[in-house]
């Protein structure tokens, strides 16, 4: 699962991704078009039950589950229309199941503003107008192209997605069926994929009752029935590389249990639509991501395409009766060890072993 961070020149992508990933992999830098390749660093879910079930199984390695974020370069206003790295920018959105888009919030005058104010909501109508136009562009063109073999059901799709990108809205805004929904990938649209907003304050604003510009924010995100979060990205820079016993002492004092990061990751990963699998042993324990929804069959080629052809069943223990009994043994023997079949929808949690020829 990818998720691609993008904004407008200079709002704090690329620190928000060294922040992401404890490093300093993306160049930051105060001019515009800093990133032009995009930068990928994969990032752990939060998750308090894979220690839990570390400790009953002794693992020796905990591995969380993950979401992978892609640092890519800056939108300027026209990139629909080839302006600075548009049409690369667009290229690389393309690739990504999510988007997560970051607002400049921040004042400092030793960092340029391409448009030479601080104004989040122009911002976001400029990012959000630029995916709206590259999207009406593709519609259009292979709406001008169809030929009498064309899919009628596509092209339906097609009418109905430009019925909306004419008005300027996002596609996803469209009242789609579920049988529609199965063509969102052949569509490759970038107003179907999800968006959230990350609005990226300074340090001096962390204390504030309100960040700046929060209210109409919030506003602008709720209509939009949109994810939001304000973060400072420098501080999560800052406090990434710390251990994690030095970040505990960090958060203390501000009254937080976890970092903005971690708020982060949880927040796209739920909104997302995804869950967590465990497969636990002695040698590791680890959690496994699955779109909600999906089969053993799904969760049995996360770990190994041979786990899928070879498939006979999965034995399946939920996480309350794991912890419960204390691992697998007293659970099958308070039969609370269930053998699936491929067909079985997993359930956020599970924990299962796989049984393959």
């Amino acid at each position: 699962m990818k998720c691609g961070i993008v904004g407008l020149p200079n709002v704090g992508k690329s620190t928000l991704f060294n922040a992401l990933t404890a490093s300093t992999n993306a160049q930051a830098a105060n001019f515009p078009f800093c990133t032009i390749d995009p930068n990928v660093g994969c990032v752990d879910v939060p998750d308090e039950r894979l220690q839990v079930l570390a400790q009953i199984a002794s693992s020796a390695t905990l591995l969380p589950s993950q979401v992978h974020f892609v640092d890519i370069a800056g939108l300027v206003k026209g990139a629909s229309q080839g302006q600075g790295l548009g049409n690369q920018f667009l290229s690389h959105i393309r690739e990504v199941d999510a988007i997560l888009h970051v607002v400049r919030c921040f004042a400092d005058p030793d960092v340029i503003h391409v448009d030479g104010k601080v104004s989040p909501l122009d911002d976001v109508e400029i990012l959000e107008t630029e995916l709206v136009l590259a999207d009406l562009q593709s519609v259009e063109k292979r709406l001008e192209k169809k030929s009498k073999k064309a899919d009628p059901d596509m092209t339906a799709a097609l009418e109905k997605a430009y019925s909306v990108l004419e008005k300027g809205e996002f596609a996803s805004t469209a009242p789609w069926q579920d049988s529609e929904r199965a063509l969102f990938p052949q569509l490759g649209l970038l107003t179907l994929k999800p968006l959230f907003y990350l609005c990226n304050i300074g340090e001096e604003d962390l204390n504030s009752v309100l960040f700046p510009f929060q209210i109409e924010l919030e506003a602008m995100a709720k209509a939009k029935n949109r994810p939001i979060l304000f973060l400072c990205s420098q501080l999560e820079s800052e406090i990434s590389v710390l251990s994690p016993e030095d970040k505990v002492l960090f958060l203390q004092p501000l009254g937080l249990k976890e970092s903005g990061l971690d708020r982060l990751a949880r927040m796209v990963y739920e909104h997302m639509g995804l869950m967590t699998f465990f497969t636990i042993g002695p040698k590791e324990a680890r959690g496994w991501t699955l779109k909600k929804g999906s089969t053993a069959f799904d969760a049995a080629g996360c770990i190994h395409t041979d786990f899928q052809k070879g498939f006979i069943k999965a034995e399946t223990i939920a996480y309350q009766d794991y912890v419960m009994y204390g691992g697998p043994a007293e659970a099958k023997v308070q039969g609370k060890v269930r053998f699936e079949g491929k067909e079985y929808v997993v359930q956020d949690g599970d924990v299962l072993l796989f049984r393959f020829n």
